[in-house]
């Protein structure tokens, strides 16, 4: 994962402290040795070098991409993942980025204030969804059951993710006036986006 900053600027650090000179990440809140990451995947060969350190740049030009889109919405880009497969020899980018499913993002105003006084700071991430499972008991662990979504529930967590588009995008949401079977609208506008490929 790509970190920030306590200003929200992306930065690298060098660490020394594994076999092939890996990257320690240091988060404000958290810390995440990335160096056991890396030299399991070349070592057990589930990349090569080639492909990884394409991979390493790959995701930091990414990151710095979003970083800079947020930054225009008066957001940091605090953390992400990227997931990549190969397809004809080639290292590619595959799912959804700098999505609150797979991002989370701080409000920049406010931000150093908050930092300084080591208060949780204003975020757009579905982990607003995660503590609502907690605070229901549910953690996904074996034996437990998942709670009940009532409609108001679900309407309220639409609401949310409405409000994180559009201030991720800066652009106003507008919902689909196609009525039917959803999952069908969706499996058809994916085929016909795949079509044209």
């Amino acid at each position: 994962r790509p970190h920030i900053s306590t200003e929200g600027i992306p930065y690298l650090e060098k660490g020394t402290r594994c076999q092939y000179q890996m990257h320690i990440y240091e988060m404000p809140f958290y810390y995440i040795d990335y160096c056991l990451a890396q030299t399991a995947a070349l070592r057990f060969l589930l990349v090569s070098r080639e492909d990884y350190e394409k991979l390493e740049a790959y995701t930091q030009a990414i990151f710095k991409r979003g970083t800079e889109i947020a930054a225009k919405q008066g957001l940091i880009l605090v953390d992400t993942k990227y997931e990549f497969g190969k397809r004809d020899g080639k290292v590619i980018l595959i799912d959804e980025i700098h999505t609150p499913d797979s991002s989370r993002y701080f409000y920049k105003e406010g931000y150093e204030e908050k930092f300084q006084k080591g208060e949780a700071q204003r975020q757009l991430s579905k982990e607003f969804v995660r503590q609502w499972l907690i605070e229901h008991n549910f953690m996904n662990q074996p034996g437990q059951v998942m709670p009940e979504i009532t409609d108001e529930y679900a309407e309220s967590v639409s609401e949310r993710y409405i409000e994180l588009y559009e201030h991720i995008t800066g652009q106003k949401f507008v919902p689909a006036e196609e009525a039917g079977d959803i999952e069908a609208r969706i499996q058809k506008n994916v085929s016909e986006w795949l079509s044209t490929r």
